[in-house]
C-alpha cells in the first residue's frame, strides 16, 4: 500500500528526514517511533506533499511524484494530524460530517458512517451537539479519528495519537486502532510512546536525527536491548 525509497524532507536548508525507505502492506499496522525531533512527522508531511520532499513515494503500487492531501484523499489516504486540527466552534457532529465532504450530498447519505463512528466512540454520540473546543483531550482525539473515518480510509496515517493523553485514554484509543486494523484499515502510526505503538504494530521503524536506524518486526524490536533502554525504560511510558 505504501513504499518510499530515499525520502528526504527539507525545510529551507534544514534536512529533517534523510533517505527514509519504508514499506507498509495491505492490512498492516506499521509504527514509526523515535524521540521528539527525530523527523517522524516530517516523513508524514513528505508523504502527503505538505513539505518539500525528494525521493520515491508509491501508494497502492503507483508512483506519486506530485502529492497533496486533496489528491490522496480520494484514494483512501487520510491523515489524523498531531494536535487534531478540529473546528472548535463547530459541534462534534459537524466536525464529523466535514470528514465526508467529498462524498456529501445529503446529511442522510453519511448516516451509516456516522452511526459506525458513534458505535466505536459512544462518548461522541453522547456529545454530538457539543462544541468540539469544549471536549477533553481524549475526546478530541476520538473526534479526530472519527472524522477521518468518515472519509472511509484504506490507509490511515496517525501523528502522535497518544500525545497529552492520560494512560487510560491512551489504552482506549489504541484499542480502537486495533479494532480498525482487524477490520482491514491499514495504519501508519507516528508515535513517541513506543510501548503502545509496538504493541499495536506488525512492524516498526526507529528514527533518530532524521534517519531510520533500526527496523524489523515490532515484537522483536520491543525486546531489542537498544530499544528497551532508549524508549521502553521510562516510567511514564511504562505506565502508559
Amino acid at each position: 500500500m505504501l513504499r518510499t525509497e530515499g525520502l528526504s524532507v527539507r525545510y529551507g536548508a534544514f534536512e529533517a528526514a534523510q533517505g527514509v525507505s519504508l514499506r507498509l502492506e495491505e492490512g498492516e499496522a506499521v509504527a514509526l517511533i523515535g524521540p521528539n525531533g527525530a523527523g517522524k512527522t516530517s516523513v508524514l508531511r513528505g508523504l502527503l506533499g505538505l513539505a518539500r520532499a525528494e525521493g520515491e513515494v508509491h501508494f497502492f503500487g503507483r508512483p506519486y511524484p506530485k502529492r497533496s492531501p486533496e489528491a490522496l484523499l480520494p484514494l483512501g489516504v487520510v491523515l489524523v494530524p498531531e494536535g487534531r486540527a478540529l473546528f472548535g466552534g463547530l459541534t462534534v457532529e459537524e466536525n464529523l460530517l466535514l470528514g465526508g465532504f467529498l462524498r456529501f450530498r445529503r446529511r442522510e447519505d453519511l448516516r451509516p458512517d456516522l452511526e459506525r463512528v458513534y458505535e466505536l466512540f459512544p462518548r461522541l454520540k453522547e456529545r454530538r451537539g457539543q462544541r468540539a473546543g469544549t471536549l477533553s483531550g481524549g475526546e478530541q482525539q476520538m473526534l479526530a479519528i472519527g472524522r477521518a473515518l468518515l472519509a472511509r480510509p484504506k490507509l490511515l496515517l496517525l501523528d502522535e495519537p497518544s500525545l497529552g493523553l492520560a494512560p487510560l485514554m491512551v489504552r482506549e484509543i489504541y484499542r480502537i486502532l486495533a479494532r480498525l486494523k482487524a477490520e482491514g484499515v491499514s495504519l501508519l502510526v507516528v508515535e513517541q510512546n513506543a510501548k503502545v505503538a509496538l504493541a499495536l504494530a506488525d512492524r516498526a521503524y526507529v528514527m533518530e536525527a532524521g534517519r531510520v536506524v533500526l527496523e524489523g518486526e515490532a515484537k522483536a524490536l520491543a525486546q531489542d536491548p537498544k530499544v528497551v533502554e532508549a524508549y521502553l525504560g521510562l516510567k511514564e511510558v511504562e505506565e502508559g
